[in-house]
């Protein structure tokens, strides 16, 4: 055989051997991103605070809405003192006027005496 044909048939062979071995694609191993110890507990640290945080503050406002309410309760005792003060105030000014004392000094079975009143200027 002539050199020509000699490359042609190894040509052949080795396409051959082409088709009939695959390529062999190289293997990446994929390592999983594990997550340290230090990164564990800093997570756990940050949902610990976050968690002591939220609690805190519904605490919080919790003791504020109950301060709130006694605080309402107490103003409410304090408008109804204040209002009932004024309606006994109104009722001795009533009790208090001159015309009913008098009334009630002739219902008692006493007597005006004119030289025995002495007047009191306000």
């Amino acid at each position: 055989m002539s050199n020509l044909a000699m490359k042609l048939e190894q040509q052949r062979q080795e396409g051959k051997q082409h088709q009939q071995m695959p390529v062999q694609e190289p293997i990446i191993i994929k390592r999983r991103a594990s997550i340290t110890l230090g990164e564990k507990l800093l997570i756990l640290l940050f949902v610990s605070l976050f968690v002591i945080g939220a609690v805190k503050i519904v605490t919080n406002s919790y003791t504020v809405y109950q301060a709130n309410i006694e605080f309402q309760k107490t103003e409410a005792k304090i408008e109804k003192q204040t209002k009932l003060n004024s309606d006994l105030q109104v009722q001795v000014e009533e009790l208090s006027t001159y015309d009913r004392m008098l009334e009630k000094a002739k219902s008692l079975g006493l007597t005006l005496d004119p030289d025995n009143v002495k007047s009191i200027q306000k």
